[in-house]
């Protein structure tokens, strides 16, 4: 590893476009799981100026059946659609929501994926799609995530915050954040430079209420850092000037074009399909949380300061292709050793789709939290993020003592 060097990570903010998007499809993923536990859900959603659209594949017990939606049916997702927007804030001339047009696309699962997915008299169900995933954890924060997109999270929810309880009134849903971080070995040891471009209200990019904007930032970005980071940061703060026109209104929003703020920062490998909008059939997600749920394990149970796990899988089969562990040369044991390991830990039942989501508790209404600021490094309360409980530390320690 180099001993000095920069890194960055960025985040937006609930109101980005592909955001907006996300939470959309992701709150159709919970009202259908409400319903129904087994629901098959792969909704898309595209925003833009005045309008949402749905599309994708559904299968659902008492809301699409035998090709056909249930009394009510329609109107109940369009009425989820226009609620998040609403929560979201959008009351804008050019993103409103209730007068933005709505278009409901979804259909039937294909009967081709269905049966390779289902479980049958001779087989266990299968991934729901082929595909690698990977899980990272590292301990440069508390929630053993990359510092410089915990950073980014944080700046965003303080800001979101601020703008709901109308603590921050000239603020708008749109915006972006991004922090670079020096490193001296595995420790980031100053905040270079950090950009913020937020949406605002009329007359916030020019004279007194500009400067008020930009000394509320660098307060947010202050309580954020610790000052020891903050000594010769450079800020970008809206750095194109004018902000007014933004969300969906200003660029077209669409499902899963943020799978990198989603996950890591750019700080590890990603397999390349998103998460919002799927149920946990889809090992896109639920693999994804299984392999984020081990490394974040094999960190805090000190086997390791870094680790990146990968998963294979093959569609309509249930035994992973492959799992690898690399801790990076920062392990205590080898990393095949801590392969073998999670392999023989019954509890996961071989890493399986259905034994995935039978362990992490999955088949729930829990995703529309996880669709803005990070599937990670996220608190586990409830039924909300288990992939984030480090409840395997001693079966590890134990299957590697």
């Amino acid at each position: 590893m180099r001993e000095s060097y920069l890194f960055t990570s960025e985040s937006v903010s609930e109101g980005h476009p592909d955001k907006v998007s996300d939470q959309i499809s992701d709150a159709i993923v919970d009202l259908f799981l409400s319903k129904d536990s087994e629901a098959r859900i792969a909704c898309e959603t595209l925003t833009t100026t005045q309008l949402v659209v749905l599309a994708g594949e559904i299968r659902c017990k008492g809301v699409y059946e035998n090709d056909e939606w249930a009394p009510g049916a329609k109107e109940e997702i369009e009425a989820t659609v226009r609620n998040t927007v609403k929560e979201i804030g959008y009351e804008q001339d050019g993103f409103h929501w209730e007068k933005l047009e709505f278009i409901n696309r979804l259909h039937g699962q294909s009967a081709h994926i269905a049966q390779g997915v289902d479980a049958g008299a001779n087989k266990d169900e299968g991934a729901g799609d082929q595909g690698i995933m990977f899980g990272y954890a590292t301990d440069e924060t508390p929630d053993l995530m990359p510092a410089t997109l915990y950073y980014s999270h944080k700046i965003l929810e303080r800001m979101a915050a601020d703008r709901h309880s109308g603590a921050a009134p000239f603020l708008e849903p749109d915006a972006k954040s991004q922090v670079t971080l020096k490193y001296e070995g595995s420790l980031p040891v100053a905040a270079t430079a950090v950009v913020v471009s937020t949406q605002h209200a009329p007359g916030y990019d020019e004279g007194e209420k500009e400067a008020e904007l930009h000394a509320y930032v660098k307060r947010v970005v202050a309580d954020v850092i610790p000052p020891v980071l903050l000594r010769e940061t450079e800020y970008h703060i809206n750095p194109t000037g004018s902000f007014e026109i933004g969300g969906p209104d200003g660029d077209a929003g669409l499902t899963g074009r943020k799978i990198i703020v989603d996950t890591y920062g750019g700080a590890a490998p990603h397999g390349g399909g998103a998460f919002s909008g799927k149920d946990p059939t889809k090992v896109d997600r639920s693999a994804a949380y299984i392999t984020r749920y081990l490394a974040k394990n094999v960190v805090a149970a000190g086997l390791a300061t870094r680790c990146t796990i990968q998963i294979a899988y093959a569609i309509g089969v249930s035994k992973p292709l492959s799992l690898y562990v690399d801790t990076h040369d920062t392990g205590t044991v080898g990393d095949d050793k801590i392969e073998a390991a999670i392999l023989g830990l019954a509890k996961l039942g071989g890493l399986t789709p259905r034994a995935i989501r039978t362990h992490l508790g999955l088949n729930k209404p829990i995703y529309r939290k996880t669709a803005a600021y990070g599937h990670f490094g996220r608190t586990p309360e409830g039924d909300l993020f288990p992939w984030e409980r480090t409840d395997l530390v001693d079966d590890l320690k134990a299957a590697l003592s």
